[in-house]
């Protein structure tokens, strides 16, 4: 609803419309969306607790803000106590005296806390000094200077960097005598106390060359594995800084950075016998077309070594062993997809009795689960997790009771599919039971020796509680905190709304949350703005409790923001996540209009006829996919250095799910060959030095879109990262929404 500013000499108010109800993205929106973190802040009590065990103890301390202000705690496990883990009246008064600052018993503002293990002494980092406090005698002392500066500048991500394959010192065997190292391109030996080196290989040369990274010597220090390396062709991306802080003139950079389609290096492992001074090379059959090889490692007793092999196009996957006395190859295990294996989010991989037993993940069944291998034979002995669930993180494994410890997902009925929860199993799948208790999202951090652990448990509209549990059973010992958001909910903060819907399969559960305003009125219409992030390495819809001020700010302009995981994104079935593949352009989208259409009908206050969409990075690439393949859906859509062609970003990611050899599926995915289909509004941000997706990633798509006569709006950021465009970004995307889905417009910025 547009507001009015004038009617003849009538002077109507900027807030208010002729209905009299408040209006929406209005200067006083503003403000509440700029200051909301602050409204909001401090604001949860009891809560954010990070538990910390003191060394090999079952004791742990952690910080909680309470109704006195920020408090410290001891909690001992083994006789479920808590207390206040030191006099902070004390404690303040004495700082106060020593450091010359006023300082107040529950504003104690520490860094880098330390208890000793026998708990009578506390360290900590105030004002440029470490401290120490004697918990039984409550004296203070004043140690060293310590620098206080917390970090530097984040360096820039060179995602695809090399190292120099020659730079690495020697390599010195296990039993301390003999050195490994390169000489013009090859293995020599040496005695480590002196004397005359020794070629063992004449096969290197300047293009195919022995890495001084990769020498491996057995455990009896009689054998050596050494890697022969290949380089490949370097693609660099070029920048311009523009806007130097130190100089006027601009700078010149570039980037090492493959992508997909690129050459990339062979690895060759060779195996040399010391003593027979004899190198046997390898058949590369069973790993020849690499995208990468590595976890180097030799058995216990000599005999073979194993490595692991990640075929090119992610859709053949082994753990490999080459023998020690012959050099054959042979597969332990192998992984194969018809689509792709998922290597950077669910391997697994753990050997016991010197590779006798393989613990393995694979989704080989339709789920992620564990599997347990002969590790002499490669046969699989059995499925140690099964079921319509997944197991997200193997958290430990107890070879002496044969028995592993992990975190899953979708186990529990009648739950989100995406809440972790612990359990515990046996080696042989028997014994199956659940750790942690409570319909939520939980978090677990175990003592040294995983006798107890601290279970934290929420949902985005559920605060956080803390239960200490034993790990035996998972019984609760001790009760350690329960969140108090009376605070948080008196500033007209209200949760999220959680809602499920059916995906285009019809069968399918889709999961997102709705964020509404402070200042919700229920018979009103707002338009619906979506924060994508489809990305298929993971799942993204916030599961635990938070104040969720990124998207909350946007709620407060007068929208309704809401937050989808579609079809294509990880953590549920294979086939769930198989729409992804050779597809990244789809996003879910199917999934996301329908849950948004059922959402709509359920709450009549979300109006998706005005629907607008934002993300960055590969949410980026789909908020503008939104306005090319669904137009009659989405209107307005602001995207942040978007990866908009999948060609065009960084080899390791858009290989994985968009395969290889790159085919015509990337020109369909590709927001470059699409951008003529464009009808909403479109705003576009880039930083001119985005090391994590190339920068003329956004310009193509600019180039595209100016062929095909397309209005659209670019704001490019000098000397900006990888980002979703500073204050400026956040403004000009608040500014856009308001413009284009209220109808208003918005602050004129400069007479302010």
């Amino acid at each position: 609803m547009k507001t009015i500013k004038r009617l003849c000499i009538i002077a109507i108010p900027m807030f208010l419309t002729f209905s009299g109800i408040m209006a929406q993205g209005t200067l006083a929106d503003y403000d509440k969306a700029k200051n909301l973190g602050k409204l909001v802040s401090d604001k949860i009590l009891h809560s954010g607790v990070r538990p910390e065990w003191i060394g090999k103890t079952n004791t742990f301390w952690y910080s909680t803000l309470t109704e006195n202000g920020t408090e410290y705690y001891l909690v001992d496990a083994a006789g479920a106590k808590k207390n206040n883990a030191f006099d902070a009246q004390k404690l303040a008064a004495q700082l106060s005296a020593l450091s010359g600052k006023p300082t107040k018993a529950y504003e104690l503002n520490f860094r880098n806390v330390k208890f000793s293990d026998d708990l009578k002494t506390m360290t900590f980092n105030f004002d440029g000094f470490e401290w120490s406090f004697d918990l039984k005698k409550k004296n203070l002392a004043k140690g060293m200077a310590v620098s206080n500066e917390r970090n530097g500048p984040r360096a820039a991500q060179n995602w695809s960097e090399s190292r120099d394959e020659m730079a690495n010192n020697p390599v010195t065997s296990p039993d301390s005598l003999w050195d490994a190292f390169i000489r013009d391109q090859n293995v020599w030996i040496k005695p480590h106390k002196g004397g005359n080196p020794v070629q063992y290989s004449k096969d290197g040369v300047p293009g195919f060359f022995y890495s001084s990274y990769n020498i491996f010597w057995s455990p009896d220090s009689k054998k050596l594995i050494a890697v022969k390396f290949r380089p490949a062709w370097k693609r660099f991306i070029h920048y311009v800084e523009s806007s130097p802080a130190d100089q006027v003139q601009p700078k010149y950079a570039d980037v090492e950075y493959a992508k997909p389609g690129d050459e990339l290096p062979f690895q060759q492992p060779v195996l040399f016998l010391r003593d027979e001074k004899k190198q046997i090379i390898a058949n590369d059959d069973l790993f020849s077309q690499q995208f990468d090889i590595g976890r180097f490692e030799w058995k216990k007793d000599n005999s073979a070594f194993t490595f692991e092999y990640n075929e090119r196009g992610h859709q053949l996957y082994r753990i490999l062993e080459i023998d020690g006395t012959t050099g054959s190859v042979r597969t332990l295990i192998e992984e194969t997809s018809k689509t792709f294996i998922n290597y950077s989010g669910y391997r697994y991989r753990y050997d016991f009795s010197d590779g006798a037993e393989i613990i393995w993940a694979s989704e080989r069944d339709g789920w992620n689960h564990l599997y347990r291998f002969n590790g002499k034979s490669g046969q699989l002995i059995n499925q140690i997790t099964k079921g319509n669930w997944m197991v997200r993180k193997v958290l430990s494994v107890d070879e002496g009771k044969k028995q592993i410890t992990f975190e899953a997902s979708g186990k529990e009925q009648n739950q989100d599919p995406y809440f972790i929860q612990v359990y515990r199993v046996n080696f042989d799948g028997t014994g199956t039971v659940r750790l942690t208790d409570g319909n939520g999202n939980h978090s677990t951090s175990f003592s040294a020796d995983k006798s107890f652990f601290v279970d934290t448990w929420s949902r985005v509209d559920q605060p956080a509680i803390t239960v200490l549990r034993k790990s035996s059973d998972g019984s609760a010992v001790l009760d350690v905190e329960k969140a108090d958001i009376s605070k948080l909910l008196a500033t007209g903060w209200n949760p999220p709304i959680v809602f499920n819907a059916k995906g285009r399969d019809g069968e399918t559960d889709i999961w997102g949350i709705i964020i509404r305003p402070t200042n919700f009125d229920p018979t009103k219409k707002y338009p619906v703005i979506e924060n994508i992030y489809a990305g298929p390495h993971g799942s993204f819809v916030p599961k635990s409790f938070s104040t969720q001020t990124g998207m909350q700010s946007y709620a407060e302009l007068g929208f309704v923001v809401v937050q989808i995981d579609g079809m294509g994104t990880a953590n549920r079935s294979k086939a769930f996540h198989d729409v992804c593949w050779r597809n990244v352009g789809d996003a879910g989208f199917p999934d996301r209009i329908l849950w948004m259409q059922a959402a709509a009908k359920e709450n009549p206050y979300m109006d998706i006829s005005r629907v607008g969409i934002y993300g960055t990075s590969a949410g980026g690439q789909s908020s503008t996919g939104a306005l090319l393949f669904h137009p009659e859906f989405y209107k307005v859509g602001v995207s942040s250095c978007g990866c908009h062609d999948n060609r065009m970003d960084k080899i390791w990611w858009n290989e994985q799910w968009m395969g290889y050899p790159l085919g015509d599926w990337y020109d369909a995915s590709s927001n470059v060959v699409n951008a003529s289909k464009l009808k909403g509004k479109l705003l576009l941000i880039v930083g001119e030095m985005d090391h994590n997706v190339d920068p003329s990633s956004t310009m193509q798509v600019v180039n595209a879109l100016i062929k095909a006569n397309k209005d659209f709006d670019l704001l490019v950021v000098p000397g900006m990262d990888h980002s979703s465009g500073g204050p400026t970004g956040d403004r000009k995307r608040m500014d856009f929404f308001v413009k284009n889905l209220l109808g208003v417009d918005p602050p004129n910025w400069n007479n302010l």
